[in-house]
């Protein structure tokens, strides 16, 4: 019987974060594509139609707030956006939630807990703007 894999988008600039988080979800069973530039995730993320993007906050050209404002846009209605930073925790959740973001982690969650944490995400209602 073959489980269905949470597809997961990552955008990160950083390669050495993202070849590390890339291979972190792939071991335990997560459908991972990467995308180093925050330029084109709008469309990837319309033509893929990932469950989960993983957003690096401190991107260069387009922060991960203001790449999620635009990605939503194109994302199918159960897409989850994380931003993802190793910034301040107390400063990333503000931001998350100024940005509208379905949640946020820490690039210091690596491994089981990563996975465990963007499971739950993914099973979690999405909560519509506004309510």
């Amino acid at each position: 019987m073959s489980e269905t894999k949470i597809r997961v988008l990552i955008v990160d600039d950083d390669p050495d974060q993202l070849a590390l988080t890339e291979r972190s979800l792939s071991s335990y069973n997560f459908e991972v594509r990467t995308h180093r530039s925050s330029l084109g995730v709008s469309n990837l993320v319309r033509t893929t139609a990932p469950d989960l993007v993983l957003l690096d906050v401190n991107i260069p050209a387009l922060s991960g707030d203001k790449v999620l404002a635009l990605a939503r846009q194109q994302a199918p209605e159960n897409t989850r956006f994380v931003l993802y930073s190793a910034s301040d925790e107390s400063k990333l959740r503000a931001l998350a939630l100024a940005a509208g973001a379905d949640g946020y982690l820490s690039k210091s969650t690596q491994g089981a807990d990563l996975a465990r944490k963007l499971e739950r995400l993914h099973k979690r209602p999405r909560v519509a703007a506004g309510t």
